[in-house]
């Protein structure tokens, strides 16, 4: 079978093995297989159910610790599940269509987009209600797809200022909360800085929800590919191009005169700087194809690396 033959995954699609175990995507190219990382399993001990089977959930760490002993051979930079052994791929946008009139919350924040002009067919809810293993404290994983994520986002900040609208701001606990989850080299009062300018998170009720973007598929292009590493590096640069700065990796094209973008791996710094803003920026330096670029998010909790706009920290200094 040849690769135009397969099925499109996008990433935050979902992919059930023919064994039952549930991966999500993250990429959007899968020459070789889909580029997962293994979320569930079935297990009849399992805290999470479907309804009809039990199944356990996995941390980041734990997936690869099981991987390693279950499926090593899938094992690369991610999890790939060969083609042949893909039984079924979930689509966030197919997800949302079925669900979002059976709670309330979901209701809420694709009522408010659909009024607002966003379509049904450009959004969808990832994470654990994509294959319907949520438990009630579940935060919701919320997709727009595309540029219309911008216009959703300043939607949905408009709302939580709206006394007649449940979705709200979220509360000191939760940033804190989050600021614990991520662990950034920044201290908090920065980190909460950068974050509430990208308007991107809220409160439904008393469930936090994450505005998500997910390229649309004509905003796909072929994959850059792996780099030469040539070492950790500190630059400032302004930001020419932040179009991608939400998707994951996030992308800020650059003027500088070696480094070509930066790339974060890392959800911390997703919308960290807006286009023509100044940043500073530590990572590590790829070669790619004659032209070098900025990594940062070389690990799961990246430590010694980070994004930070300096015209946002110069404007309140």
């Amino acid at each position: 079978m040849n690769i135009s033959d397969h099925p499109k995954v996008r990433l935050r699609d979902f992919i059930i093995t023919r064994d039952g175990w549930i991966f999500s995507s993250v990429d959007y190219h899968h020459p070789d297989g889909v580029r997962g990382v293994l979320r569930y399993v079935p297990d009849p001990e399992g805290e999470r159910t479907d309804g009809n089977r039990n199944y356990r959930k996995f941390d980041f760490d734990e997936a690869y610790e099981y991987m390693d002993i279950h499926k090593p051979e899938w094992v690369q930079d991610v999890h790939i599940i060969p083609w042949d052994q893909v039984g079924q791929i979930l689509s966030p946008s197919d997800r949302l269509a079925q669900i979002w009139r059976s709670d309330t919350r979901i209701e809420e924040i694709t009522s408010t987009l659909l009024a607002a002009g966003i379509p049904m067919d450009s959004m969808g809810v990832t994470g654990s209600f994509l294959p319907g293993l949520q438990i009630r404290g579940s935060d919701i994983d919320f997709v727009v797809y595309g540029p219309r994520w911008f216009t959703a986002r300043d939607i949905i900040s408009n709302a939580k200022d709206d006394p007649d609208c449940s979705i709200e701001h979220l509360d000191e606990d939760m940033w804190e909360r989050i600021y614990n989850k991520r662990i950034p080299e920044t201290d908090f009062a920065e980190f909460k800085l950068h974050e509430l300018r990208k308007g991107n998170r809220g409160m439904v009720g008393d469930t936090y929800f994450d505005l998500l973007f997910v390229r649309d598929w004509d905003q796909i292009n072929e994959p850059t590919g792996w780099g030469t590493d040539l070492g950790h590096e500190t630059i400032e640069a302004v930001v020419t191009d932040a179009g991608l700065a939400f998707d994951s990796p996030s992308v800020y094209k650059v003027d500088h005169p070696r480094i070509r973008y930066v790339l974060s791996y890392t959800h911390t710094y997703a919308g960290q700087a807006l286009a023509g803003e100044v940043i500073e920026a530590r990572g590590m330096v790829e070669e790619v194809n004659g032209q070098k670029r900025l990594v940062v998010g070389t690990s799961r909790e990246p430590k010694g690396e980070w994004i930070r706009s300096l015209t946002l920290l110069g404007s309140i200094g």
